[in-house]
């Protein structure tokens, strides 16, 4: 047992694995309250851990002075808990399993990331085991970490629609999934903005499942946003992207694995004048149903669900299902209800994965969750600070920073002047002011 402040920590890993003393540690916050942990949300917690693959966390929420309200999520947003609400002087115990992932295959080799996955998007693939406390109070005090071999696992591959989003307001199924199954199954996303089948082929994305998925896990495939916009002598929906669908299906099926083919999601685009979905995405929605039909592969029609599910909520309001003005990916609401599509669907295609499932009613996407009383809690938006000296100070109206902060979107990104004409320890005063885990840019 180790211990952080008045929190206790245990980690139970294999036999013989080593995890150095110091690798716990809270980040973005100081703790108060005993026994517990209490900070202004959102506080994280991470543990460097022994070897990628799942963890089954178990955590005991509650605060002895007052009522607390807890949301928990892992890795880059993804969502485990949702409102754990425990009165004051009592203690409630929850578990739900994490996977961690690094980009190495087996054998050699390695995915090759791109840029965004080794910064803004870092959580997803490195050593750590990242978790996030938010909500209205939320409060922990006791967190189990435990290796969870042996447990089916569902690996996603797609694109930026199911990926882990880093930052608000973007969202996508694949983060809001691991909400609506039990503490007995794994959800491995691999999915990755801008991929198309080929793109997940070329980057060793589908050879990295492929090296780690065993007998009786899931491959859910969704693509199709990026693959329409390749071109090339003979390249479209019934012939290079089926070709490459049936490939995942098949390597899948060789592993042992039962591949789940997901059509993608419309976008939003309305007829003009009329409440009515236009398909943007071409034949592509129909090769999957075809390829489902013709490789005997459970199909989860996400095209036709989304459907109605924006026309439900017409033109007034279908953009709150959307990250701000985009047309393609999806807020934390839209992607919340998307991912209820893809439970619903699973239950429809009757698969195995049914009972895992946490006891929800069914889910008509006509009928979605009302937007107003969507309350999953937000990201604080992503901020930059300006640290300097008196060229970035604006209290004489020639610093450059303020006018700087006028050209990011205040909906996705918030700028704040720190600079001062006597600064001359910006990487000091910089870590002080917004922790250890931001990035530093000095010039």
């Amino acid at each position: 047992m180790m211990r952080i402040a008045a929190l206790g920590v245990l980690a139970v890993w294999a036999a013989g694995a080593q995890t150095p003393a110091n690798s716990f540690q809270f980040d973005f916050g100081s703790g108060t309250g005993a026994p517990g942990y209490a900070a202004k949300p959102p506080f994280y917690f991470s543990v460097a851990v022994p070897e990628e693959g799942n963890y089954r966390v178990t955590v005991t929420l509650g605060d002895r002075d007052a009522e607390s309200v807890t949301t928990v999520k892992a890795e880059l947003r993804r969502l485990m808990l949702e409102h754990v609400r425990v009165p004051a002087g009592k203690f409630e115990t929850r578990s739900f399993i994490v996977n961690v992932r690094t980009p190495k295959i087996a054998g050699g080799g390695e995915v090759r990331l791109k840029d965004r996955e080794k910064t803004s998007e870092a959580w997803a693939w490195d050593d750590k085991l990242t978790l996030e406390f938010t909500d209205s109070h939320p409060a922990v005090a006791r967190i189990e970490i435990e290796k969870a071999d042996h447990i089916p696992t569902i690996y996603i591959a797609g694109d930026s629609t199911s990926t882990d989003q880093p930052s608000e307001p973007f969202n996508s199924w694949g983060q809001m999934l691991t909400r609506f199954f039990k503490p007995d199954i794994a959800v491995a996303n691999h999915g990755e903005s801008g991929e198309s089948l080929r793109g997940f082929i070329g980057e060793h994305r589908l050879e990295k499942v492929m090296s780690v998925i065993q007998p009786g896990d899931y491959l859910f495939i969704q693509m199709g946003h990026n693959d329409q916009k390749e071109r090339g002598e003979g390249v479209g929906a019934f012939t290079t992207y089926k070709a490459d669908l049936k490939r995942f299906v098949k390597e899948a099926r060789e592993h042992g694995a039962t591949p789940v083919l997901i059509t993608p999601m419309n976008r939003l685009n309305f007829a003009p004048g009329t409440g009515t979905i236009v398909n943007t995405l071409g034949d592509y929605p129909e090769a999957v149903r075809q390829e489902a039909k013709e490789e005997n592969v459970a199909l989860i029609d996400l095209n036709a669900m989304s459907k109605p599910f924006y026309e439900a909520l017409a033109p007034v309001d279908a953009h709150k299902a959307f990250a701000g003005n985009d047309t393609t990916h999806h807020s934390d609401y839209g992607s919340y209800e998307l991912a209820k599509c893809i439970v619903q669907g699973i239950k429809d295609a009757k698969l195995p994965l049914v009972e895992y499932l946490v006891d929800l009613p069914p889910f008509d996407p006509a009928h979605p969750d009302p937007v107003d009383k969507f309350d999953v809690p937000a990201e604080p938006l992503r901020t930059v600070y300006v640290i300097g000296d008196s060229p970035a100070q604006n209290a004489d109206r020639r610093g450059w920073a303020d006018p700087f902060a006028a050209y990011f979107d205040p909906a996705k990104m918030k700028a704040v002047n720190s600079a001062r004409a006597w600064m001359q320890q910006p990487d000091v005063l910089y870590r002080r002011a917004v922790g250890p885990r931001a990035r530093l840019f000095m010039d």
